[in-house]
């Protein structure tokens, strides 16, 4: 990844900014994205489709549509998904957020359905769009402990039965198609409505309804900080852009 030279007078003024908003009051938010997970080496949901998957179109194993067509085909892809995803470790700015928790109240929403964020140490995490470790009964919603995932590809894998009914573990990810889980999303907006800052990184715009949280923020009042390498993704609700990866920026922003 491109280094960012966080000497130049630019970045050394926006790091500043942020860092006098991050002195005021109240909880920090954190809400991340796709690009928090891709700097530990989390494939994207393309980047996965690889090998053996190669051949099929991801958004075809992501919808309840699939999952009731082939299951065993789903859940073979996605054990594949935890075993990519269990191969990688958080980075530095996973760390720099679960240890900034020991000094103040730090609250994570996240769109991304690892468990990078809970490895690193952070104690409340909001996964809005799920867990790829949460499994559930696709009938009943009993959660439903499976064994670890296959080291290789598979191309088909049986789901374990439900205890309690005649249903099958599933992924504990928002299918498309699927609303979001309630408790989480309500986690999500009481968090940034009662945040003191809000830190948004890793993306470059946030998927709705999750688009609308730093919105929701800055109507609150808290100022509200982005951490993309790119561009800006947000609208007028940002007070401060770091053009910086968030492994980078996050220790020298949240340091005690």
């Amino acid at each position: 990844m491109t280094s960012v030279d966080t000497d130049s007078p630019q970045f050394r003024d926006a790091l500043d900014t942020a860092r006098r908003a991050l002195q005021r009051g109240g909880p920090l938010v954190v809400l991340s994205g796709a690009g928090m997970s891709a700097e530990s080496g989390v494939p994207t949901f393309r980047d996965a489709q690889t090998g053996l998957w190669e051949r099929y179109d991801p958004t075809d194993l992501a919808t309840p549509e699939a999952w009731r067509a082939d299951r065993d085909m789903v859940w073979a892809w996605y054990r594949w998904r935890e075993h990519l995803i269990t191969s990688t470790t958080p980075h530095a700015g996973h760390v720099a957020i679960a240890r900034a928790a020991a000094h103040r109240e730090v609250e994570v929403v996240t769109q991304n359905v690892d468990d990078l964020h809970e490895r690193a140490g952070s104690p409340v995490v909001h996964h809005v769009h799920g867990s790829l470790f949460a499994h559930r009964c696709d009938t009943c919603a009993t959660p439903i402990e499976v064994s670890p995932p296959p080291p290789e590809p598979v191309d088909r894998l049986e789901p374990p039965h439900c205890t309690r009914c005649d249903g099958r573990a599933r992924p504990g990810v928002v299918w498309f198609g699927e609303t979001l889980p309630r408790a989480p999303w309500e986690a999500a907006v009481r968090a940034v409505t009662a945040a003191g800052v809000v830190v948004v990184v890793g993306t470059s715009g946030l998927v709705y309804p999750a688009a609308s949280l730093p919105g929701l923020a800055a109507q609150a009042g808290a100022p509200v900080i982005e951490i993309n390498p790119g561009p800006s993704g947000l609208g007028d609700e940002v007070d401060v852009h770091l053009p910086a990866p968030a492994g980078q920026v996050l220790p020298a922003l949240l340091a005690s």
